[in-house]
């Protein structure tokens, strides 16, 4: 059983990711331009092997972000014309998301301000210090979306 330290220190934990996540909006739409699921999407859009578009289920897998969420985003970006949703080629029905061309000459545009601020967010992290970081977010990850699968049933039973 958790002692009263470790749950302290896990309430700590959590509350200080919610506010990182916050600062994280914050300065992304002030110093980018680009809200952070924005830049999401474009990054994952720019990615290698991505030239050809992504379906957008598994946009939402990749983003784990709600369908609801990235459908907003996904319009916003359209009206820029930053992207494009095209009929997949083996489910009409189905769309695959599309970085356009304008789309990928903006995300080229924005490197040099993004690269910027990861070096600003990351100021007081060694080289070392960041890739442990990011083990310790990925291990965490990895823990929430195992984390009980039988209480995320019962809560949809219910409604």
């Amino acid at each position: 059983m958790a002692s009263e330290d470790d749950k302290s220190v896990a309430n700590r934990l959590f509350f200080r990711l919610f506010q990182v996540s916050n600062i994280l909006q914050k300065q992304t739409i002030s110093e980018v331009g680009l809200t952070t699921v924005q830049w999401a999407v474009l990054g994952a859009l720019s990615r290698q092997g991505f030239e050809e578009g992504i379906s957008f289920n598994a946009l939402t897998e990749y983003l784990v972000v709600s369908r609801q969420s990235l459908d907003g985003v996904l319009k916003r970006l359209e009206r820029d014309a930053h992207v494009e949703r095209i009929p997949h080629p083996d489910d009409k029905r189905a769309r695959i998301i599309l970085l356009t061309r304008q789309g990928r000459a903006f995300w080229e545009s924005l490197q040099p301000r993004i690269h910027e601020f990861y070096r600003d967010g990351l100021g007081s992290f060694s080289f070392d210090e960041t890739v442990s970081l990011l083990h310790y977010l990925n291990k965490l990850q990895h823990d929430l979306e195992h984390t009980a699968p039988s209480a995320k049933e019962e809560t949809t039973e219910t409604r």
